[in-house]
């Protein structure tokens, strides 16, 4: 499977998996504010808003079926990580995370970075080395827990 930076052809297949895996195992544990709030930060038009406003994601497909996306923003900030059902515990999470911190880190990124954790998504972040960077927050009923992760590199601490 291939991973490739998205296109704004690509925000439809976007959106329909992050729609559908965050209504499952993230909005259903949040009130019903929170849900709603959560799943129209995943629709469509809030997709085609984040890749024109410089959001940067990569997606991997099986075929034609999108089953991966990971989306940053600022060079800083992983904003999405999904995979479908049918390829979790693939190692396709990872891969997607590996390629997007290359990407950032060849933005500018000096190694540090911060995700906003679902609660179910704590275990999974800490596995690649993100800790957490304060207690769990809610913002407008949606619930996580702010992380941060800093990679040392050779060549930015002989700098």
């Amino acid at each position: 499977m291939r991973i490739r930076l998205a296109t704004t052809e690509d925000a439809a297949a976007i959106s329909r998996l992050v729609h559908s895996l965050s209504a499952k195992y993230i909005a259903s544990q949040l009130s019903e504010e929170g849900a709603r709030n959560l799943l129209v930060s995943m629709e469509l038009p809030a997709i085609q808003g984040y890749l024109k406003s410089g959001y940067r994601y990569h997606v991997s497909a099986d075929g034609e079926l999108l089953v991966g996306v990971v989306g940053t923003r600022d060079n800083s900030h992983l904003y999405h990580l999904f995979v479908a059902e049918s390829h979790q515990r693939s190692g396709l999470a990872r891969k997607l995370w590996h390629v997007a911190r290359e990407a950032c880190m060849a933005a500018g990124n000096l190694g540090e970075f911060t995700v906003n954790s679902a609660v179910l998504a704590l275990p999974f972040y800490r596995k690649l080395g993100f800790v957490e960077a304060g207690p769990q927050v809610n913002r407008r009923g949606v619930i996580f827990i702010p992380m941060g992760l800093r990679i040392n590199r050779p060549e930015v601490e002989s700098l």
